[in-house]
């Protein structure tokens, strides 16, 4: 059962990983609110959290404060962490899961 505002939880291994997914969220909306990312990504506000303080203190991520909100800027430039993918960049990264997104009509009804 679905409590009010946590996403139920996802078990077994997916191909997509919440970072990434958080990464795809904010680079279709830098100012989302975390509330809004977490719905969107189904995480939990605090998982949202720890990915953007991860995302952020290796560089792939900053943000400035503007008002109440965070205007995020994420570094096209970087490379991707695991030597299996040495040489992508995110802008390679997030291309790929727009393309995926643009396809996506959102789950079945």
């Amino acid at each position: 059962m679905e409590r009010e505002g946590v996403p139920e939880p996802h078990t077994g291994w997916t191909f997509v990983t919440n970072h990434a997914r958080v990464l795809a969220a904010i680079a279709d909306n830098n100012n989302a609110r975390i509330r809004d990312i977490a719905a969107h990504c189904r995480l939990t506000e605090r998982a949202v959290q720890k990915i953007i303080a991860d995302l952020e203190r290796d560089g792939y991520l900053s943000h400035t404060r503007e008002g109440r909100g965070n205007i995020y800027r994420i570094d096209p430039s970087k490379v991707l962490r695991h030597p299996a993918e040495a040489g992508l960049t995110v802008a390679s990264l997030l291309s790929l899961l727009v393309k995926a997104e643009a396809g996506h009509s959102g789950p079945a009804d």
